[in-house]
């Protein structure tokens, strides 16, 4: 028994071996990038789908032996026609690559050796489909857009290795008649040449311009004044989050940072150049969710961009560090009661697949919970680190890695060798940390509470206890792994509530048992608080809030269902005044903003205001922040009864609407639908409609080309009753006519 024990576990050790060589061979790559030089041509044409690039890639053999071929990825949408190694005509087969639930097309090209070290160029050229517009991939008269997750552009390393996708320098040339084009990099005869590692991506649209502070915002044209005010705003944000990372990383070459307004990919930065919602320019005032957008795009303009990142683990640099920085800058600008907020949101977000995580040196873009785990626990890891060793010194060590010019997982872990059991447990193992705090009892003079550390590495912690008088007190204490501990306060007077960890360092499985007496059995304070206003526990709902107020006071989202809780429970003085507590925050988030805009048009209305309704509600509709707002908005309006304001051009597109639909001519429909756009929706109505009948309830013009268009819609369909509802439609211009660009609400039952 003893021999064939021994036996299976050097047949397990084998196998073990084994598949760590295989994982090697898998993610190690042969070629590297050296530059893209990608030239595209948009179509003219409005109902042509299909753009022509050429893509030249220079190559570098860095595996251990000479190269005999070249496997490139790139959208399965993508027609090659020739292939060109150097200057030579190559031929080409074509292969498949499941990525999750995407799948690349492979193109295999063999090629003249090249010797370890050596490099080569292949060129391509293809024609790129786009059947539906995504906010990856659109494509349209008006605009059109290309990041690098809708696989536009061939590379060798696909997106989802476990050591990253491919960075390069990048050269991007587009003609688009009529547009402007926007990338990253400096400006040169036209084209974009990004001397940073990035990749490839553009945006071709018409917009306005502001410059500030070394920053161009591109924003949608024909807006109001408000839209110039919101842009010069995110110019600053943008050149105050630059000085804030140069003070940390050090300085840089001049990169032009730009800020580009679509109604998709937001939150996408590269280079320098940020991509953010278009309504963010018809706000009152900046949210939360875009400040932190631009400082992380910018932090990225360093990390990945001048400062080379590689290994496994990159993206708790890529996007961890970042993050970290990020929130650190709105801490700087802001106040640390704002950016305790931002953190709480990061730590609920990756509460939401903490049970799923894996270790961050392993983990891939192709686990769906990537983003949420590099990004928010990649940034509470680099805040424990900051706090362990102090921000000075984790700084210091920054700069002193990164000055090279490259940086990886690796050699950050080594500068901060003392900290060797904290990072690698951080980053090499799964999160089974969960800190519990007991209930306080009295021993004499003092109050003792008992603590736990269910986690496999030390914890040092604040335990912050309440007295019954409104008195905070503080200890410290270190918890041994898989222990307890204990901490004491000398104090006369009873200790109401205890909390371990006050300050949310360390990444936990579980933070509702991070209090005594337990508050919540949710990890997300704002979902606890939710989950009670969404059964109608008004009452339960404000005793939660207002829980959470005491420890986040600037917690808008919570301070939201606080106020709406006031509302139903009648407390109409109470509500109002937390609705524009909300209004009067520096960077709510934009559906905090628009539910308190709600709020304000509620109470008016119910006092019969009908000027503060309209105006409150409008700021609800054209905040354009969440579905449930701008629905309960409109509502609200709807009863004021004010005749709608129509253009004559708008009155003829529904009356052409509504002909097509009965007709059942789809040709007709898609005639009128914006290409690319909401295509399903034209083909479920032709062919089986009886009766469409639209009728304008109200016009809000967004910009001079956009509009929302609120209609009451009466329908019957084949074998069904008639039904009727609110429909919101939002056109855009086309030349001199409109066309269907997106139904933004459809309540018709």
């Amino acid at each position: 028994m003893h021999k064939f024990a021994s036996l299976f576990l050097i047949f397990l050790a084998a196998l073990v071996s084994l598949a760590r060589a295989q994982t090697d061979a898998r993610i190690t790559a042969t070629w590297k990038v050296q530059k893209y030089d990608i030239s595209a041509t948009l179509p003219q044409s409005d109902t042509d789908r299909t753009m022509s690039v050429r893509a030249r890639l220079d190559l570098k053999n860095v595996s251990p032996g000479a190269a005999t071929t070249v496997t490139m990825r790139i959208s399965q949408n993508a027609e090659i026609i020739a292939v060109k190694v150097g200057e030579s005509t190559a031929e080409f087969t074509k292969g498949e690559e499941k990525a999750g639930s995407s799948t690349l097309q492979k193109i295999f090209v063999r090629i003249p050796s090249v010797p370890s070290g050596g490099t080569t160029s292949v060129t391509v050229d293809y024609r790129l489909t786009v059947k539906d517009n995504s906010g990856v991939a659109a494509l349209s008269p008006s605009a059109a857009q290309f990041l690098p997750l809708s696989f536009w552009y061939p590379t060798p390393n696909s997106w989802f290795f476990a050591r990253g996708a491919d960075y390069a320098p990048f050269k991007v040339s587009v003609t688009a008649p009529g547009s402007t084009v926007v990338s990253s990099g400096s400006i040169a005869g036209g084209s974009f040449d990004q001397k940073f590692n990035g990749q490839p991506f553009f945006a071709a649209g018409d917009w306005d311009t502001v410059e500030a502070g070394g920053a161009t915002v591109y924003f949608p044209k024909g807006g109001n004044a408000n839209y110039s005010i919101r842009a010069s705003e995110l110019a600053g944000i943008a050149a105050d989050a630059r000085s804030f990372i140069t003070k940390i990383l050090g300085p840089i070459s001049d990169v032009p940072l730009r800020i580009v307004a679509s109604r998709r990919g937001s939150g996408f930065g590269g280079g320098g150049t940020i991509i953010i919602d278009e309504s963010v320019f018809r706000r009152a005032k900046l949210d939360a969710q875009t400040v932190l957008s631009i400082a992380d795009g910018v932090a990225k303009t360093w990390l990945g961009g001048a400062i080379s990142v590689s290994g496994d683990g990159d993206g708790a640099i890529r996007e961890g560090l970042a993050r970290y920085f990020a929130t650190q800058f709105i801490e700087s600008k802001f106040g640390t009661n704002v950016a305790d907020v931002e953190r709480a949101r990061q730590r609920s977000a990756y509460a939401g697949i903490v049970s799923r995580d894996a270790p961050i040196s392993q983990v891939t873009a192709l686990d769906d919970f990537y983003y949420s785990e590099v990004a928010n626990k990649g940034a509470m890891i680099w805040r424990l680190l900051a706090k362990k060793v102090g921000e000075n010194t984790f700084n210091a060590g920054l700069r002193s890695t990164v000055a090279d010019g490259e940086v990886s997982l690796t050699e950050i872990r080594g500068a901060f060798a003392a900290e060797k059991d904290l990072l690698d447990y951080s980053f090499d193992q799964i999160t089974d940390m969960n800190l519990q705090v007991g209930l306080p009892q009295q021993k004499g003079v003092s109050w003792r509470v008992a603590l736990r550390n269910a986690g496999s590495v030390d914890a040092t912690v604040s335990v912050v206890a309440l007295t019954a008088n409104g008195e905070p007190m503080v200890a410290q204490a270190t918890i041994r792994p898989k222990s307890f501990g204990e901490v004491a306060f000398k104090t006369p007077n009873k200790i109401t509530r205890v909390e371990v960890d006050a300050e949310k360092l360390y990444p936990q499985s579980d933070y509702s048992d991070d209090v005594a007496p337990r508050e919540f059995t949710e990890s997300d304070p704002l979902l606890a608080v939710k989950r009670l206003f969404d059964k109608q526990d008004f009452a339960g709902a404000e005793r939660a809030a207002s829980s959470v107020l005491r420890t986040l006071p600037r917690f808008d989202d919570v301070r939201i269902l606080l106020a709406r809780s006031y509302l139903a429970l009648g407390r109409q003085a109470d509500a109002e005044r937390e609705f524009k507590a909300v209004v009067d925050e520096k960077v709510p988030s934009s559906q905090s903003l628009a539910w308190a805009n709600v709020g304000l048009a509620d109470i008016a209305s119910r006092s019969g205001q009908n000027a503060q309704t309209e105006k409150y509600a409008a700021e609800a509709i054209l905040a354009d922040a969440e579905y449930g707002a701008s629905l309960s908005a409109r509502t609200l309006r709807s009863k004021l009864n004010t005749p709608a304001k129509v253009d004559d051009s708008i009155t003829a597109f529904f009356g052409s609407f509504d002909r097509a639909a009965v007709a059942n001519k789809k040709a007709d429909l898609q005639a009128l639908v914006a290409p690319g756009e909401v295509g399903r929706f034209a083909s479920g109505i032709a062919g089986q409609t009886e009766q469409w009948k639209t009728q304008v309830v109200a016009v809000d013009n967004l910009d001079a080309n956009t509009a929302l268009v609120e209609t009451h819609l009466t329908v019957k369909l084949l074998n069904r009753e008639v039904e009727a509802g609110t429909a919101v439609y939002r056109l855009r211009r086309f030349g001199s006519g409109w066309k269907l660009a997106a139904v933004d609400i459809f309540e018709v039952r």
